[in-house]
């Protein structure tokens, strides 16, 4: 593998970003010294930041290591994926791929996966796929709740045939990104649906592959609301890729107020 480009979106992460940073940094930078890795680069995303993420990305940045910033004011993970993509490919990676601010996914981990590519476009973690560990164990109510929607995803779009399309960690060989980078709507609660729907519809082949993963403290996520809201931008994005792609045109019309703030 000669570069991989890690794009880290972040959302008021001053507990996490700076211990995720740290990890990130060590590893890649002791990859590159044993040669697995000729060179690297990791690509900060701030999305709408108010706290001190900025600053500590900053700190870290100036220890002359392949660190780099966007800053953006548009919201929405999705978004800032997809910006992250541009900026990616604006360098000469082999690899894009993407994690979550909290380290859930370690470095090593990371590593792993992307070197798990072989003929293969991508890969994609799975923390329900047989040989997974997740330490500590998710409560009963986030398992349900994931179990659901991944049933919908697969009833929805029989194309998807992945147990885990939300988990964080996804890599991909750059002919796959410059391909499908334009194609992805302003999709914050389906990103990763629209994602692997675009690639495998074009023939792209996505590995799932078990991963390691370790659930962190200061989780924002409120799974009874982010459930419903999953949900909803799941079959607009269904409705959107189907003959009936007129009944979205005409929902985002409709004020922010009865939306739910919920685009396609």
């Amino acid at each position: 593998m000669n570069k991989l480009s890690i794009i880290i979106p972040c959302h008021d992460e001053e507990k996490r970003i700076g211990d995720t940073l740290y990890e990130y940094l060590y590893f890649f930078e002791q990859a590159v010294k044993e040669q697995k890795l000729k060179e690297y680069e990791i690509i900060v995303v701030l999305n709408k930041t108010t706290d001190k993420t900025k600053q500590i990305v900053e700190e870290y940045q100036k220890i002359n290591t392949p660190l780099y910033y966007l800053d953006l004011t548009p919201g929405g993970k999705g978004f800032a994926i997809l910006e992250g993509f541009k900026e990616a490919l604006r360098g000469k990676s082999d690899y894009i791929g993407f994690v979550d601010a909290d380290c859930s996914t370690s470095p090593d981990e990371f590593f792993r996966l992307a070197m798990a590519i072989k003929e293969e476009d991508g890969v994609i973690a799975s923390r329900y796929k047989k040989g997974a560990i997740v330490n500590p164990k998710q409560s009963l109510k986030r398992v349900i709740v994931s179990r659901i929607f991944n049933r919908m995803i697969r009833l929805l779009f029989r194309e998807l045939k992945y147990t885990d399309t939300q988990c964080g960690a996804k890599i991909f060989k750059r002919s796959a990104i410059e391909e499908i980078q334009n194609e992805i709507g302003n999709t914050q609660w389906a990103f990763d649906v629209d994602l692997l729907y675009q690639l495998v519809i074009r023939g792209f082949k996505i590995k799932e592959e078990p991963t390691t993963w370790s659930d962190k403290e200061y989780s924002k996520i409120n799974f009874k609301r982010a459930g419903i809201r999953m949900g909803l931008a799941v079959i607009r994005l269904r409705l959107w890729h189907s003959k009936l792609r007129g009944i979205v045109k005409i929902y985002n019309k409709l004020p922010e107020a009865i939306k739910l703030h919920h685009k396609i």
